[in-house]
């Protein structure tokens, strides 16, 4: 259960898009109440000395849980071949003791790379302890011999797609305690950055998984829960809607949409596009044909559920977007990476949703230029969706990029990184439509729930750096501190 929110003033607060002269915030009952002097010495004040307010900031698409196992897994982000990534395997191997457990890596991009991600290369550093590597894009892993064998893979190597998930779906649960201990970890650590929701894509029974977390005392994020098609009969018959508040929960868990993986990945070559790759004859993977996307997408809006399309390529973006019109469902296109010019207009016509990750974009631009040539003035076109009136929602898909949306804000603003010039800087976003796009209220305002975040520097004029690295003074959720920089009591 969540705890009761203490009523409250935050004193001396700027906030972001209002009058530039500090003023009071007024919280009762997990609202703002009003905004304006309040000198009620009977209530508590929180004193802000002049930094910024906006509305709490929000990851519209993660893997949550995938995110919190990454403080115990290999980190093989900085391989720039299967031999640096065996290499680092093989490092990991020489440091631990127990050899029994499965070796878990994470975060590889194979798609540049000069040789091949075998089973041999692994075996050779690993023969005897399985080994499952996950790409950096979750959409692919690779897996030794040993791998396969521990869990019944009719393959070994690169994995792909639907194969990659089932081995991801298999690895050993730690302990309860274990996985409560790295959920707090990483929800503090959201709490630190001004996340106050997110939108998990956890491919489980994310209802019932945060509904377990909040009975455990997990108070300090809400969470809309997505789901997968092979749990659409379920959710049915369990009566459920999206934006069902789930009860228990203190009003912070609630039904998020159907989740449906229309294509693959650009690193994994399975993006589904009109062109094909080059000096190939591969157009990427259709994971599920029009038409059972269609009948998924109006069972779902026939029982009150939205539809959240993963489409990358833009020949998965146009079949989805062919599915929006040909049912009627709302919902959003998840990714959105490359899309024709006729399509942008389309997702402003039927009024769908890009849900899109910025930082994507720093990550693939190298592979998107090899992969997409020619084509990249269309990719990740922020500013584009934009211009044509489309509702742009910001996110991470963490692990794939960090659960932190000032990364998201910075590279939608700058589209650079590392010192880099900036990729196809027509495509950036103003730092208002960033931020708008990585709240769920466009401006603090009396009524709205008390969901806020005290910043050092405001995000209207704060530099691309300062955005990504961004301070955060104080979070609240429904009234709630879940982070302070001063208070010791802000995190259960």
């Amino acid at each position: 259960m969540t705890r009761d929110a203490p009523d409250l003033v935050l004193a001396n607060a700027r906030i972001v898009g209002g009058p530039d002269a500090p003023t009071d915030v007024t919280i009762r009952g997990g609202l703002v109440a009003s905004i304006g002097r309040n000198d009620d010495a009977a209530l508590e004040r929180l004193d802000l000395e002049g930094r910024f307010l906006i509305p709490g900031l929000w990851d519209h698409h993660v893997h949550f849980s995938q995110w919190a196992k990454m403080r115990t897994r290999l980190d093989v982000t900085r391989g720039e071949s299967a031999a640096q990534v065996a290499q680092l395997v093989a490092q990991r191997m020489a440091a631990d003791v127990d050899h029994e457990a499965t070796l878990v890596g994470f975060g590889f991009r194979d798609a540049l790379w000069a040789d091949l991600p075998t089973a041999q290369a692994l075996d050779v550093v690993a023969p005897h302890r399985a080994v499952v590597l996950i790409s950096g894009d979750l959409h692919s892993v690779w897996v030794n011999s040993a791998a396969q064998t521990r869990y019944g893979l009719v393959h070994h190597g690169l994995l792909r797609e639907e194969e990659a998930f089932a081995v991801e779906g298999m690895l050993a649960e730690d302990s309860h305690d274990a996985r409560h201990v790295l959920t707090m970890a990483a929800v503090h650590d959201a709490a630190a950055r001004g996340v106050v929701g997110i939108i998990d894509y956890e491919m489980d029974d994310n209802v019932e998984v945060w509904a377990a977390r909040m009975a455990d005392g997990l108070d300090q994020l809400r969470v809309k829960a997505g789901f997968y098609k092979g749990m659409l009969g379920e959710m049915i018959e369990r009566g459920m809607r999206t934006g069902q508040v789930i009860d228990g929960t203190g009003g912070l868990l609630s039904v998020g949409a159907l989740k449906i993986i229309s294509d693959g990945s650009l690193n994994t070559r399975t993006a589904y596009c009109h062109d094909s790759y080059p000096d190939t004859v591969n157009f990427g993977t259709n994971n599920v044909p029009p038409a059972e996307l269609e009948g998924f997408m109006q069972e779902a809006a026939d029982h009150g559920f939205e539809a959240a399309i993963h489409a990358i390529g833009d020949l998965a973006n146009t079949l989805a977007l062919d599915a929006f019109e040909a049912t009627g469902a709302r919902g959003s296109i998840e990714h959105a990476q490359l899309l024709t010019a006729e399509d942008i207009e389309r997702f402003a016509r039927l009024g769908v949703v890009a849900s899109v990750q910025p930082e994507h974009a720093m990550d693939d631009r190298d592979v998107a230029d090899a992969l997409w040539p020619g084509r990249t003035e269309r990719a990740f076109p922020l500013a584009s969706l934009q211009d044509a009136g489309v509702r742009i929602a910001l996110g991470s898909d963490a692990p794939v990029a960090p659960l932190d949306p000032w990364v998201a804000i910075a590279a939608a603003v700058e589209r650079s990184r590392d010192g880099r010039d900036p990729w196809h800087p027509e495509q950036q976003l103003t730092r208002a439509a960033a931020l708008a796009a990585s709240t769920q209220f466009p401006a603090v305002a009396v009524g709205m729930p008390a969901d806020l975040v005290a910043c050092e520097e405001s995000p209207l004029t704060a530099s691309a750096d300062v955005l990504r690295t961004m301070g955060v003074a104080l979070t609240l959720v429904g009234g709630r501190v879940t982070w302070s920089s001063t208070r010791s009591d802000a995190s259960p």
